[in-house]
């Protein structure tokens, strides 16, 4: 198998961030798309344009926000964004969302209002919603007709899933008011996340840039653990409710905090509490986590009544075991009348990998071969079985390095994947570790999700002739390596 590399991954570091400007930080990533991406291409008046258009799509996909003047206006800036970016200016991204909030604000309200009008469902109109046959509204007549459609076909949608006219209603008022809620609570290194995705997006679409949240939040599903107090949270009606509890947590060990529980402040050790309602529920999970060892105070409403209690748990390591490699094994004649046979099923959710674990030398890192090789000893160890199916369907993917050594599991050593490096030499990956744990018949079951790192197993499998694909015609087809590179001032000393 063949891959590019070069498409990166700009990781902005906690403690950078605290010191580093915006400013700053966007002329690290320009610099670094400029030298590290595969393309080569420069980034330019032909990218500031792809940005610009990007960037506004984000904010309004649908075009059922900004005038056509709006558009104008942003457009004046078109052909300048690569100099503003390269000097580090990125105001362009705060007056557009500034203006998105604005425009928001203003058909909320209306919309809140065309909610309650009764609509005359036997009228044979239609409305487009393929934004790419639409242009941007002229002036506010076009948007208000556009959005009377548009409430209406959303209260019809609902209709049509048995829910009545009254409930469909107050369903639509939630969903319009948690809107624009959510999007107001949108802070600055969320909008330059944006914004510096939109850059990077123009080059390749799996490169991006992630804030210091979303760097947090990647390594833990790369790892597989975080330190917090082990409850899994959702938000309904404004309230962070508590939606289940991790076995072996925080909250766990305490027993007081219960699903359905709604959490309706935060406070760190003995500090003073935030008022969590209407909060996004990102933000309030910032609040909850934290080092392990130290103390978070959460100030709960109950599901049965009303009264507040307090309850002050010590933070933990959380292992996230729902994601991790799983095996079982089916005896044919359960499934099959008069069939024998044992069949060992490995699901494989993501090619996971502690990286950080791994470079300090931790014996028990977490990483996808080690859990994959220990089910199959486990299939071994009670008394085999007759062939072994993975499951890589809705694997988006992972650590190359992981799927390497996953492949050596089934294969001998060998060759498992080419990637084309920045200076257009191909290095070849092998699977170094001579012999296969397991030599049994073998299926692997994939489909159009599965992705990446899932793709090169799978390949490896069927051009060693190891075993059989099976499942949709085509999985999603990417073909390119993401390296994360620190958005750091070594870095930028380096690029220099």
């Amino acid at each position: 198998m063949f891959l590019l590399l070069g498409t990166a991954i700009f990781a902005q570091q906690a403690n950078e961030a605290d010191s580093a400007s915006d400013s700053v930080t966007a002329k690290r990533v320009c610099a670094m798309v400029s030298r590290f991406h595969i393309s080569g291409k420069p980034i330019n008046d032909e990218i500031s344009q792809k940005l610009m258009k990007r960037f506004i799509k984000q904010l309004d996909p649908q075009k059922l926000y900004f005038y056509k003047s709006d558009i104008a206006g942003f457009e004046a800036e078109k052909n300048q964004l690569d100099d503003k970016l390269a000097a580090g200016d990125v105001k362009f991204a705060y007056d557009a969302f500034d203006l998105y909030l604005k425009r928001l604000q203003e058909r909320m309200d209306y919309a809140q209002q065309l909610v309650d009008v009764d609509h005359d469902f036997t009228v044979d109109e239609s409305i487009i919603v393929d934004a790419k046959d639409l242009d941007y509204p002229n002036d506010q007549s076009e948007m208000n007709e556009r959005w009377r459609k548009r409430v209406k076909f959303d209260l019809l949608n609902l209709t049509l899933e048995d829910t009545k006219l009254k409930e469909a209603r107050e369903q639509l008022h939630k969903r319009y008011r948690n809107n624009l809620i959510t999007m107001a609570q949108t802070d600055k290194a969320e909008k330059l996340e944006m914004y510096l995705s939109a850059l990077t997006h123009c080059f390749d679409p799996h490169s991006s840039y992630m804030s210091p949240q979303t760097l947090e939040d990647f390594r833990i599903s790369m790892e597989l653990s975080l330190d917090g107090i082990g409850a899994a949270l959702r938000s309904e009606d404004g309230y962070t409710v508590v939606a289940e509890i991790v076995p072996g947590g925080a909250a766990d060990a305490d027993g007081r905090l219960k699903a359905g529980d709604k959490i309706v402040a935060v406070a760190q050790e003995d500090g003073e509490f935030v008022d969590v309602v209407e909060m996004k529920l990102s933000k309030v999970v910032r609040y909850i986590r934290g080092k392990r060892g130290t103390i978070v105070q959460l100030r709960v409403k109950k599901e049965k009544n009303s009264a507040l209690e307090v309850y002050k748990l010590t933070r933990k390591k959380i292992e996230l075991s729902t994601s991790e490699v799983k095996g079982k094994i089916i005896e044919t004649g359960d499934r099959i009348p008069g069939k024998t046979g044992r069949i060992g099923v490995i699901s494989i959710p993501s090619f996971y990998r502690d990286f950080r674990g791994a470079q300090r030398g931790d014996e028990d890192f977490k990483s996808t071969a080690r859990d994959v090789r220990k089910v199959l000893y486990d299939f071994r160890d009670q008394g085999g079985v007759d062939g072994v199916v993975i499951d890589l369907r809705f694997n988006g993917g992972g650590a190359l390095s992981e799927a390497i050594e996953v492949s050596g599991l089934f294969v001998d050593e060998g060759p498992v994947v080419q990637v084309k490096q920045l200076d257009g030499e191909r290095k070849i990956h092998n699977d170094v570790e001579p012999g296969a744990v397991y030599n049994g018949p073998l299926v692997v079951v994939c489909n159009r999700l599965s992705a990446s790192a899932s793709e090169i197993f799978a390949g490896v499998i069927k051009d060693y002739k190891r075993g059989i694909i099976i499942g949709d015609t085509t999985t999603h087809g990417k073909g390119t390596v993401q390296n994360v590179m620190p958005v750091s001032n070594q870095m930028f000393s380096f690029l220099r």
